[in-house]
């Protein structure tokens, strides 16, 4: 499923209608049905159906969907809630065809209260406004979405809640609060940007017959990554494997202040299917973490005031990939293990503390042939960028692809929607994952998955994906069962990597 922007989007409405001939009338009449049928399913007969329809595409895909209602024996109805003339082309077409069927279009009374109108058992389609909203509603569109938020109504939204914006980056705006989102040919950006996502309600992302070829030619890509992703893209393992076929790693990290961070991204990369893994730390924290990773071997590196210190004597060259920096601190004689780390032949993974090391000196990266993968979150992604939290989440996308490019890296972007990118910018959304992974802990086992992933027959962009994938559905199938969001550890989730394994493939 694809991610666009509203200029995208009529990008792909444009490529179909030119390439392939078909109608605008006939995609809105494939998207009314398909959402009237989806209305169907989650609606009584006994219950009343109110469409508010406004102009352009949206307006016509309520009259449709209002018809459609009305012929399957539903209490349906259309408030129109702007002046006749604005309703044309399509949208007019539909409107007659709504009414020869013997649809009744009540005009909007912009001196009569919405809230007046209805009751909570009515059903509220808000088919009001698309995706071309920019700024902030007037009225009388201002006044009822105002008033529809106040109502406990359950209310369905038509490819986008009326006056949300479509792409990343807007902070003012009113919009419709929806229980329900049906999408129209491809996913909405704002529904992965934080303060926009909740607007949206549960959503579902509905086929309605744009040819394949309108995706293909967006400039950049961007996707969610699905069960079918994983199931596809994962590898399979052969009954001749040995242990060196799936990965020998390499973590670095560790301090006196946080051994179990370490312990959790060791464990973490052996449960998730790591051939061999060694942990390079100090002797204090392997004392402490050596019974929780019995799997593991070690490499004791020298300290200084219980932190790690620079060593040139690791022998890299035994190894297929490094994470470092978990739990690592932040003493500057450790940062030199960061610039030792990039100079080395193999792919790269820079987590925690290890980021903080990299913004005093982001020089390290520069003429790395290997891949090199940060995972921030947005609070650290906001230091590397020197801006505040509040710009990074106010456009994560954006962001993500611009570091990534710069410094021909990979971005993995934690939070609610993680984000990963490529160096050449393309980008997919992990969606599985709960609540529950709001916890110390939970990013360190997500780096010891994304070790093992990226060691595995795959290519960097899919073990990347796979990882955040099975990271989240652990805690997915655990809240499901025995766990609930309260008190899942990052501990349990590394346990569930077994659960994910044995469900999907």
């Amino acid at each position: 499923m694809y991610i666009v922007t509203a200029e995208e989007m009529y990008g792909i409405d444009q490529f179909s209608m030119k390439h392939t001939g078909v109608e605008a009338s006939i995609l809105m009449e494939n998207a009314g049905r398909e959402i009237a049928q989806r209305i169907m399913d989650m609606v009584g007969f006994e219950q009343s159906i109110l469409v508010l329809a406004g102009s352009g595409n949206n307006g016509g895909d309520g009259f449709v969907i209002a018809r459609t209602l009305r012929n399957m024996g539903y209490q349906a109805s259309v408030l129109q809630v702007v002046d006749d003339e604005k309703i044309t082309g399509h949208a007019a077409y539909h409107k007659h065809l709504y009414q020869k069927c013997d649809g009744i279009v009540d005009p909007l009374d912009k001196g009569r209260e919405i809230i007046e109108r209805l009751d909570k058992e009515v059903v509220v389609v808000d088919a009001m406004v698309g995706i071309g909203v920019k700024g902030m509603l007037r009225d009388p569109l201002h006044s009822i979405v105002t008033q529809l938020n106040q109502l406990e109504n359950l209310t369905i939204s038509v490819d986008i809640p009326s006056g949300l914006p479509a792409d990343e980056g807007e902070a003012d705006f009113i919009a419709v609060q929806a229980s329900h989102t049906f999408m129209i040919g491809a996913i909405k950006q704002t529904a992965f940007v934080q303060h926009t996502a909740p607007y949206y309600g549960e959503w579902d992302c509905l086929d309605i017959g744009f040819p394949t070829r309108a995706f293909e030619q967006l400039e950049n890509e961007r996707k969610i990554w699905t069960e079918k992703e994983f199931q596809h893209t994962f590898p399979k393992r052969s009954a001749y494997d040995h242990k060196g076929d799936h990965g020998k790693g390499l973590i670095i990290g560790g301090s006196a202040n946080m051994p179990g961070a370490l312990g959790l991204t060791t464990r973490a990369a052996l449960r998730s299917g790591a051939g061999l893994v060694t942990a390079g730390t100090t002797d204090k924290v392997i004392q402490r973490i050596a019974t929780f990773c019995p799997e593991a071997t070690f490499l004791t590196l020298p300290e200084e005031n219980d932190h790690l210190q620079y060593n040139d004597e690791i022998e890299y060259a035994k190894f297929d990939a490094v994470a470092l920096g978990i739990g690592m601190g932040r003493e500057a004689t450790s940062r030199p293990i960061i610039r030792q780390a990039a100079a080395s032949k193999l792919p790269l993974i820079i987590d925690g503390d290890g980021l903080t090391h990299l913004k005093e000196d982001l020089t390290v990266l520069d003429g790395k042939e290997e891949p090199v993968i940060l995972t921030p979150h947005p609070g650290e992604m906001a230091m590397l960028l020197e801006l505040s939290i509040k710009d990074v989440l106010m456009r994560p996308f954006y962001y993500a692809k611009k570091f990534a490019e710069d410094y021909n890296v990979y971005v993995v972007l934690k939070g609610a929607f993680t984000i990963i990118t490529t160096p050449e910018g393309k980008q997919a959304v992990n969606v599985s994952g709960n609540a529950g992974l709001a916890k110390g802990g939970s990013g360190d086992v997500l780096t010891g998955i994304i070790l093992t992933m990226i060691m595995q027959k795959q290519s960097i962009f899919e073990g990347l994906c796979n990882a955040c994938f099975i990271h989240g559905k652990s805690a997915d199938l655990l809240v499901q069962g025995q766990h609930s969001e309260h008190d899942l550890l990052a501990s349990d989730v590394i346990e569930g990597v077994s659960l994910v394994y044995r469900t999907f493939l």
